[in-house]
């Protein structure tokens, strides 16, 4: 049987790339929940440090988009400052406009520390790589946050069950307070979400409210500390709310470094955020948290990757894929419209 050199080399080709993927597998004797472009050799739940890493001269930092991203470039410039002068090194800070672009950015490479909500923590560990080690906190710890629902205060809700059929506001498929905790928690209040009411995606905790505000929604299912904010700030006035639910408490955003940065770097950038005390200014932002606590993604966020295990949405490749999927739908619809 005679075989052509070009479909010798296509064979040749494929088993050296069966090979090379068995190797890799057989090199990595722990993988977890993580994509494969990681490993997990100490079981700890977050990517291993790499045999090539990194040292960027500029260091570019984000937090998560739950509100306006300049808002909190303002509230975190006197940390960026500090950070450049801690690290010696530029840092910039990248506005991001959804939880895929932030946990995209890490994992190509282009973010090397940044803040992620509470639901996306898990994404941005598994899919991009990232190591948390901190969350805004005081001398007692970290803080954290409830899922709180908020209707207007002159509306007829008393209790979750009151909502059945009506316009209920969940944020995005990834966000914790915003939609994983009450698929897992709200059946057993007389609520299940997606059966009892459709879900209206906002984008936004701040959108939630807003919109209940202006009547676009019955109730707004959002994480309690950007509630505070936004009453704080004046966004809205407090009165004008009820809340009718509150959760036990959950961690608040955490703070991540890119796994493939050089170990010098990143114990120098974890050193950094815990010498750091805020300022006046940001404390007020930040409702009285005046620091960053160590915290770990085992045992910190268990409770979080449980909630989204129970709601159908674990952290792997295909949840992920299709939370970006529905962001980046969400944004070209966006920017057609700013378009016309």
């Amino acid at each position: 049987m005679r075989v052509s050199l070009a479909g010798l080399a296509l064979s040749c080709g494929f088993s050296l790339l069966m090979v090379g993927s068995a190797l890799a597998q057989q090199a990595c004797p722990n993988r977890g929940e993580l994509d494969e472009a990681y490993c997990d050799a100490n079981n700890d739940l977050v990517a291993d440090v790499p045999a090539k890493t990194r040292d960027p001269s500029t260091l570019v930092f984000a937090y998560s988009p739950v509100e306006d991203p300049a808002v909190y470039e303002n509230a975190f410039k006197p940390f960026t400052e500090y950070l450049g002068q801690c690290t010696g090194k530029r840092v910039v800070y990248y506005p991001v406009q959804s939880n895929s672009a932030e946990i995209e950015a890490m994992r190509s490479g282009r973010l090397h520390v940044a803040g992620f909500s509470t639901g996306p923590v898990g994404f941005a560990v598994n899919m991009a790589g990232a190591v948390p080690f901190a969350a805004k906190g005081t001398e007692k710890g970290v803080e954290g946050y409830h899922l709180i629902a908020v209707v207007k205060k002159d509306s007829p809700f008393q209790k979750l069950s009151d909502l059945k059929g009506k316009r209920v506001a969940h944020t995005s498929p990834s966000s914790n307070s915003g939609n994983l905790a009450p698929i897992a928690l709200f059946p057993a209040e007389g609520l299940t979400p997606g059966k009892d009411y459709k879900v209206l995606w906002s984008g936004g905790h701040d959108k939630s409210v807003l919109g209940v505000n202006s009547g676009d929604y019955d109730v707004a299912l959002v994480a309690s500390d950007v509630y505070e904010r936004m009453v704080a700030r004046g966004t809205v006035k407090g009165d004008d709310f009820r809340i009718i639910y509150k959760s036990a408490k959950f961690p608040t955003s955490g703070f991540a470094y890119a796994h493939d940065l050089k170990p010098e770097l990143a114990a120098k950038l974890v050193k950094c955020f815990y010498d750091f005390r805020f300022p006046p200014q940001m404390q007020k932002d930040f409702e009285g948290d005046d620091r960053f606590a160590p915290i770990t993604y085992k045992e910190d966020w268990a409770v979080v990757r449980e909630v989204a295990e129970k709601s159908g949405t674990p952290y792997n490749k295909a949840a992920y894929e299709k939370e970006a999927a529905r962001e980046a739908a969400k944004e070209a619809a966006k920017a057609a419209k700013k378009k016309n």
